[in-house]
């Protein structure tokens, strides 16, 4: 009998080919040739395009990470009672939740981990649907491609054909538009998604941050009727209190979502780093530090609307987050050119969907000298 031989190395090597190829090709490398053109600018790129905090982390926040460096040990992915005891207190009064115990929440290694690999945690797969907005943050679909799930866009959730929907996101406020969903769109929308038995997790990083608005959760009670069977919220710190280093996140609803969640993430060993669970702690017993980067936001989204609209754009919506969304009635692409050819790079708005595309998002993450530069350039 004659030996079989080994197969060649390269066939004998795992290939994640597969897996790439499930995936869209990632947006913001196609930014780059008009990052160069801006950082060409002689005095220098003013970066408007992703919304990544610039101004420090609350010193109370880095007292507490760095007292709990010496952490040797492994933490758990449920975190800490303190810390739990902290989500709990922080839904309940910042969100107008009630009854919220440690069963109702998760903390998470970020938002975006979270939104990729929800649907795989889910357990979703070919046959499902997962829906989320017409202009929608891009790794929603992501999640959904990684799970081989199907995956639509809406207008408006409650015309979706709700066979074999497993899951809906929700967005409000909205990346990259900024508007706000209502709370009676919301209670609407809730009662629509339960009476056909679909998941509602809706992304509210940027609740915190309403300013012609006043964004209101799926936990509050007048949109859920006091339970929250079929709801999870998703919540993150990295922009409230500048911990998008620290990978600071958590959800919050329905028990009987979150519980296998957890023995899921258990066995993946998705756990929060101790030091920086104790951030959490400290970042959500303290407000002061949210209202002061809320003026320092404030102060710069005027100035950057107000030199945008002397520039000849037209901002819709943009009642909340951290975005403007902005247009000249154009191709986004000939406006992000436009832009960086005076130094400021925006993102264009079809990498939010096909229906941004005579639209840019306009993120007033820059710093206080780089917004009053970019206001400078605006109004020559």
């Amino acid at each position: 009998m004659s030996a079989v031989s080994d197969p060649p190395p390269a066939a004998r090597r795992p290939s994640t080919e597969s897996l790439r190829d499930r995936l869209p090709a990632f947006p913001w490398d196609k930014l780059e040739p008009y990052k160069k053109t801006a950082a060409a600018h002689p005095d220098g790129i003013v970066d408007l395009s992703v919304g990544t905090p610039v101004d420090p982390v609350p010193e109370l926040i880095q007292k507490a990470l760095t007292d709990a460096a010496d952490s040797p040990g492994y933490p758990t992915v449920w975190g800490t009672p303190a810390l739990r005891d902290a989500i709990t207190g922080w839904v309940e009064r910042r969100l107008g939740a009630r009854d919220v115990t440690h069963r109702h929440v998760l903390p998470v290694v970020g938002s975006k981990e979270l939104v990729a690999w929800l649907p795989t945690q889910l357990g979703l797969g070919p046959g499902d649907r997962v829906a989320f907005p017409r202009l929608a943050y891009p790794t929603y679909e992501v999640g959904a491609r990684l799970a081989r799930a199907e995956y639509e866009a809406y207008d408006d959730p409650t015309e979706l054909d709700p066979a074999g929907l497993r899951l809906l996101w929700l967005n409000s406020p909205s990346n990259p538009t900024g508007k706000v969903l209502s709370k009676a769109d919301l209670t609407r929308i809730v009662a629509w998604a339960r009476e056909h038995g679909v998941l509602v997790v809706s992304d509210e990083c940027y609740l915190e941050l309403g300013w012609e608005a006043d964004p209101v959760s799926v936990l509050h009670p007048d949109v859920n009727g006091g339970s929250y069977d079929g709801l999870v919220a998703v919540h993150s710190l990295s922009k409230r209190s500048n911990l998008a280093g620290y990978r600071a996140a958590f959800l919050a609803g329905d028990p009987a979502v979150l519980g296998p969640l957890l023995e899921i993430r258990k066995h993946g060993g998705m756990m929060t780093s101790a030091p920086t669970q104790a951030a959490v702690v400290a970042a959500l017993g303290d407000d002061e530090h949210v209202r002061v980067q809320r003026e320092r936001y404030a102060a710069r989204r005027t100035a950057l609307r107000e030199a945008l609209l002397g520039h000849g754009f037209r901002v819709e919506h943009s009642e909340a987050s951290l975005y403007l969304w902005a247009t000249r009635d154009e191709s986004c692409w000939d406006t992000v050119a436009h832009l960086a050819e005076r130094g400021i790079l925006v993102a264009p708005g079809d990498f939010y969907g096909p229906a941004g595309g005579n639209f840019v998002r306009v993120a007033f993450t820059a710093t206080d000298d780089r917004v009053r530069a970019a206001v400078r350039r605006l109004g020559a």
